[in-house]
């Protein structure tokens, strides 16, 4: 049996999804659920999480907080409960440094849950996946509005992940043997910078679309504007994209190939995937 946490997520959802489709039984946790293999709970309430770990055996884990502040109580509400966990990290971080000497917010925090779960005494594997393709979808307002997409830094460079191929990996690392205490390093098959990625967009989508560059204080008023974007992260974020322009060319890995027998997924095959949530369809 299988707890996954943040199940109402897109990582989380595929998780479940394909759990099912294995056959295997599995249980999704989520403040709001919706669906028959869904329970209420929240990382952030320790008792809620208790009754939804009874007869589980492993759980995949979505780290929703900014900090690792929560990790050790969560993991000694683990420790009782199940003998493995799956943890969906962050690509930001670097096994050569210790966690205080990352030098962005998201590695750091990342790097402090990772070390924390080493230490527990559990059963572990750690995913490290690039930039999230369906990050793109903060775009969709833009390209139901027009044809133009506005952004800053568009000359950054992102191999965009396949939410299925994140699920896949973690679907064998929860069922299968071989993957205890290894960290996989996720990337998609191809390098994209900003412009590319709304150029793929345009022609997945059959739209003219193209890319309008702001500059970083255009970027930071649209930002703060923004309700549903915390204002504590605008400068994090704006900082991340800035450091990624002048980072070395990224490093693509054939993870996803080697664990799921298939390679991974194409950016043009999420536009594809997610055609009506762009359009609003």
């Amino acid at each position: 049996m299988i707890l996954v946490t943040g199940a109402s997520g897109n990582v989380g959802g595929q998780v479940l999804a394909q759990l099912h489709e294995d056959g295997i039984h599995a249980r999704g946790m989520s403040r709001v659920p919706a669906g028959p293999w869904m329970v209420a709970g929240d990382l952030a309430d320790l008792r809620s999480l208790e009754e939804c770990l009874r007869g589980m055996d492993a759980v995949f884990l979505m780290w929703p907080f900014h900090t690792a502040e929560p990790m050790p109580a969560l993991v000694k509400v683990l420790r009782k409960h199940v003998s493995r966990v799956v943890l969906l990290s962050s690509g930001a971080v670097q096994d050569e440094l210790a966690p205080e000497q990352h030098d962005n917010h998201v590695g750091r925090s990342h790097a402090e849950v990772e070390l924390l779960l080493r230490e527990s005494g559990l059963a572990w594997t750690v995913l490290r996946p690039s930039t999230f393709a369906a990050n793109a979808l903060w775009w969709a307002d833009q390209i139901r509005a027009g044809d133009t997409v506005a952004g800053p830094y568009g000359q950054v460079r992102m191999a965009m992940l396949h939410e299925a191929d994140i699920a896949a990996v973690a679907v064998r690392a929860l069922t299968e043997e071989g993957h205890d205490r290894r960290c996989h390093r996720l990337t998609g098959p191809q390098v994209l910078t900003q412009v590319e990625q709304v150029r793929v967009i345009g022609e997945a989508l059959g739209r003219p679309l193209r890319w309008q560059e702001l500059t970083r204080e255009e970027a930071r008023r649209r930002l703060l504007a923004d309700g549903s974007f915390p204002d504590a992260f605008v400068d994090v974020l704006l900082d991340g994209y800035a450091k990624m322009l002048d980072e070395p060319p990224i490093e693509l890995t054939d993870t996803v190939e080697r664990v799921t027998g298939r390679p991974a997924r194409t950016f043009r095959q999420w536009v594809l995937d997610h055609a009506c949530e762009m359009l609003g369809g």
